[in-house]
């Protein structure tokens, strides 16, 4: 049986992983099996004016509108549209105390600029002097990031910007979120999370989470107070940003394994409350997804690997910051090379039936074996089952304790 990959990314974490299973390379333009491609070949593929049609035995890393996920104006729109949802048909996950969500509070407040102006205005005039951060909605690796805790430099950013704040000229839209100013420190330094989630279909939604996440980590020590609000050292954990930095440790590359969060807090916090925490940022990621479903078009020739970022507070409280459609495979480290290997095996584990050749008319229930560094989040078919089915293709149920709830 001779199958066929093809790719558009010079990475050899993905070339590396299809020679092992003994595939060949191919062109865009021949007969290909699997494709790992960047978001805009995926649009290409998609668009109406190519008119490509996959056939039942062809797969690809992306579904084509993966960006009302991942561009965060459309998550935050996402979000907002499934809690109003969720509070109209009186469902209890979307109640409410003090005005905050009690169980769907897992977003800074946020607004987009300009469209949103003058409510993040008001929202300002409740916490003078608060600290905002400000994202450019469709840039990436830091780039464009800044903080303010003034009214007037935003509007001085405004002036001097080359889009103003007017709707008819604005090319750009920004994102404004309250700045997480109490972030969980280690060592004096502020880090994010970077959680890897495979989704193989929306509608049923079906989720893995990889086990083998890290932190990374800022390389100057936090400092909230104003005089180093323009300190993107002390602030963003994006490794391009840090990397440029003189503190920068190119053996570690600032980053540390979740196993080893994990065991930190056990030791400092307690056992119950890191289960909590990990318990919490499983919901959070189902929420998100969840959030979604409605509006991505779930084509079975698709899958797709998303990169979270979550912020943890000082009470032990996730923050779902951004998610990236196509998380960096470059390798920083000898471990970075290791986890990304895994991770790209084990979602090809995932995503391809036992018979070795992608088929979309295949039910998308690995075995435990396929699932590798992968568990099983959610699995709407199966839920919506009144019996498991037997054999080897049933699936790891045994977190359902907290897994399951989501029903």
């Amino acid at each position: 049986m001779r199958i066929t990959y093809c790719t558009d990314l010079d990475k050899s974490v993905v070339v590396s992983n299809c020679e092992k299973r003994g595939w060949h390379q191919v062109g865009p333009d021949d007969d290909w099996n699997i494709y790992w491609a960047g978001t805009q070949t995926c649009r290409n593929i998609f668009s109406i004016e190519t008119g490509y049609r996959m056939n039942d035995n062809q797969i690809i890393n992306h579904f084509p509108n993966h960006y009302e996920l991942s561009r965060k104006d459309l998550l935050v729109k996402n979000i907002k549209r499934y809690r109003r949802e969720l509070e109209k048909e009186g469902n209890s996950l979307a109640e409410r105390g003090d005005s905050k969500y009690l169980h769907l509070d897992f977003i800074p407040i946020t607004f987009v600029l300009p469209a949103d102006y003058n409510m993040f205005v008001e929202e300002y005039r409740k916490a003078p002097q608060s600290t905002w951060i400000m994202k450019p909605c469709g840039r990436s690796q830091g780039s464009g990031i800044f903080l303010i805790n003034k009214l007037s430099k935003l509007k001085r950013w405004s002036r001097e910007s080359k889009n103003p704040f007017q709707p008819q000229l604005a090319k750009e839209s920004y994102v404004i979120s309250r700045y997480i100013e109490n972030p969980l420190l280690i060592g004096g330094k502020k880090f994010d999370l970077r959680l890897y989630v495979l989704v193989t279909s929306f509608r049923p939604l079906k989720a893995y989470q990889f086990k083998l996440g890290f932190c990374r980590f800022c390389t100057v020590k936090y400092d909230s107070s104003v005089a180093e609000l323009d300190n993107m050292y002390v602030h963003l954990t994006n490794v391009s940003v840090q990397k440029h930095g003189g503190e920068y440790n190119s053996m570690h590359g600032g980053k540390l394994s979740v196993q080893n969060l994990r065991l930190y807090l056990e030791s400092t916090r307690g056992k119950q409350v890191t289960e909590r925490l990990f318990d919490a940022i499983s919901w959070l990621i189902i929420h998100s997804l969840k959030a979604v479903a409605p509006v991505i078009a779930t084509d079975r020739h698709c899958y797709e690997c998303y990169g979270y970022d979550i912020i943890i507070d000082n009470h032990l409280k996730p923050w779902l910051i951004e998610v990236n459609a196509s998380p960096s495979l470059t390798s920083t480290t000898a471990n970075d090379r290791i986890l990304k290997h895994k991770l790209i095996d084990n979602i090809f584990s995932i995503v391809i039936p036992p018979t070795g050749m992608p088929d979309v008319r295949w039910n998308k229930i690995p075995s435990i074996e396929a699932m590798g560094n992968f568990e099983l989040l959610i699995d709407e078919e199966i839920l919506s089952r009144e019996d498991y089915p037997n054999g080897n293709d049933k699936p790891n149920l045994s977190r359902t304790s907290h897994n399951y709830r989501w029903k």
